[in-house]
């Protein structure tokens, strides 16, 4: 990290040049090979989301989110009714092109255009867009479009401390873990540490290299299975 020193002597952040306010996310379709990711519709996408989430017949998926289970369908679309048209969260909805249904949700948030900060969160997938190529690359669309398209240099993850599963999707993706905040909330009844991770614009292009390569068709066998593992950071190994 580089540092300058001040007329008094003082060590300073490194001047940001030509910076520029990044955009606020819109409502364009961010498509890939295997997913495509658009903003949630109830109308459209409800129906779908709550048919691929009933197979978690546990609703193990909830745990760590601050809303939900969804016992019947009119109390998931009450629930994506009253997201859908937010400005801060952003929700979307994961589409998967070889079924053209809706298999999971992802939203930005925290989003802060002059700082140029943006936090991805509210994931939940399904069990059929669990451990799929389509997971990831619907994360990689995510990054991609704040950091190409809308121009953010800060691209965060946080999760609930607990949740490993989150946090070792979070190294997966190439995000540097940056510390837990104790006591930072109540969920459901329950203490919350939340664990906080971020991707800087520096970091972002060989991250970015490494989700093409791993994600290119070329890198599975017939049957599914990966050839060569995702490797976007050494926490990953």
């Amino acid at each position: 990290m580089t540092v300058d020193v001040n007329d008094l002597g003082q060590p300073v952040g490194a001047l940001v040049p030509d910076w520029q306010p990044a955009l606020w996310p819109g409502a364009d379709v961010m498509t890939g090979q295997y997913c495509r990711v658009e903003r949630l519709n109830p109308s459209v996408h409800t129906t779908e989301l709550f048919s691929a989430n009933s197979i978690d017949a546990h609703n193990a998926n909830w745990t760590y989110l601050p809303y939900g289970p969804f016992t019947d369908l009119q109390s998931y679309r009450s629930w994506t009714d009253e997201v859908a048209g937010g400005s801060d969260p952003i929700f979307f909805s994961v589409i998967d092109q070889s079924t053209g249904r809706a298999t999971g949700v992802a939203s930005y948030l925290r989003i802060n255009p002059d700082a140029g900060s943006i936090e991805v969160g509210h994931i939940n997938y399904s069990p059929l867009l669990q451990r799929q190529r389509a997971g990831t690359e619907a994360m990689y669309l995510m990054m991609r479009n704040a950091f190409d398209i809308l121009g953010y240099r800060r691209y965060e993850w946080k999760c609930n401390d607990l949740n490993s599963a989150s946090k070792a999707a979070a190294v997966r993706l190439g995000f540097v873990y940056e510390g837990t905040f104790r006591h930072s909330g109540i969920v459901k009844g329950r203490n919350r540490d939340t664990a906080w991770f971020s991707v800087i614009d520096r970091e972002w292009p060989p991250i970015k290299q490494s989700l093409q390569t791993w994600l290119d068709r070329s890198n599975f066998e017939a049957d599914g299975r990966q050839r060569t593992p995702l490797r976007t950071n050494p926490l990953s190994d």
